[in-house]
C-alpha cells in the first residue's frame, strides 16, 4: 500500500481500491499463485503500472517463500551485520563512526530479496537504502505495520520494537523540523542524513518510539499552519 502513497488523499484511496480489485479482494492469494497474466499494463496510481503490481507479486512471493513471512525477514535484516555497519566521517581532524539505524540493514535485506524473486532486476518504486534516499514510502510502511498506538498504525507485527523505527520524512515533516529547529533550517535536502538526524533529535524525546511524532509533524505541515 506504501508503494502508491503519495499524492492527494482521495487519488489514493481511489488508486488502492483499484489495486484491491486486481486481486481479487484477496491480496495474499493473489500474490501466491502468481496469476499475473490479467494484469495489462495499465496505470494504478500515476506512474505504478500493473506491470509494478506484478513486480511486487512475484517478490512478495519470493519473500514469503524463503522467509515465511515479511515480519521474519525484517527481523534476519536487523540481527544481520548487513552492508552498512556505519560510516567513517571526519570531525575535528579526527576519524569517527557514524552507525547506520539497524532498520536501513532489514530494508536492503528486503530490497534484493524482491529483486531476487524478479530476476535480480529492481524496481523504481522500492527506494535504495545505499542511495541518499529517505526510503520514505518504506519507513512508512513500517511505522503502519510496527507501531500499535495511534489512529492509523496497525501494530500487525509484534516482534519488532517501535525504538527499531525511522521517520518517515517527508517534504511536510522536513518543513516542520527545520521550523521548530528539529533540521537544521540551513541544510533544505530532505535525505538519508536528514533522517537518521531527525530520528535520533526525536529518540532523545522517545527512545521506545521515535516515529510517534510522524504524525503530529506530518499533519501540522500538511495543514499549511
Amino acid at each position: 500500500m506504501s508503494a502508491i502513497a503519495w499524492g492527494r488523499r482521495d487519488l489514493i484511496l481511489r488508486s488502492a481500491e483499484k489495486l484491491f480489485a486486481l486481486t481479487g479482494g484477496e491480496p495474499y492469494v493473489f500474490v501466491m499463485s502468481a496469476d499475473t497474466r490479467r494484469l495489462r499494463g495499465g496505470s494504478i496510481h500515476r506512474t505504478f503500472f500493473e506491470k509494478d503490481l506484478a513486480y511486487f507479486c512475484r517478490g512478495l512471493k519470493h519473500c514469503y517463500q524463503t522467509f515465511g513471512n515479511l515480519e521474519t525477514l525484517f527481523l534476519a535484516g536487523l540481527g544481520a551485520a548487513g552492508p552498512f555497519p556505519g560510516k567513517n566521517t571526519k570531525k575535528n581532524g579526527a576519524v569517527e563512526t557514524l552507525p547506520f539505524p539497524k532498520i536501513w540493514n532489514a530494508l536492503a535485506l528486503f530490497r534484493e530479496t524482491m529483486a531476487a524473486g524478479n530476476g535480480g532486476a529492481y524496481s523504481k518504486h522500492i527506494a535504495d537504502p545505499a542511495s541518499m534516499s529517505a526510503c520514505k514510502r518504506l519507513n512508512l510502511s513500517l511505522r503502519w505495520l510496527v507501531r500499535r498506538e495511534g489512529p492509523v498504525d496497525l501494530g500487525l507485527w509484534t516482534r519488532i520494537s517501535p525504538a527499531e523505527l525511522c521517520i518517515p520524512l517527508d517534504l511536510h515533516v522536513g518543513r516542520v523540523a527545520r521550523r521548530t529547529g528539529l533540521l537544521d533550517p540551513a541544510r533544505a535536502a530532505n535525505d538519508r542524513k536528514a533522517v537518521f538526524t531527525l530520528t535520533a533529535r526525536l529518540r532523545e524525546f522517545s527512545p521506545e518510539d521515535p516515529a510517534r511524532y510522524d504524525l503530529a509533524l506530518f499533519g501540522w505541515g500538511a495543514s499549511g499552519a
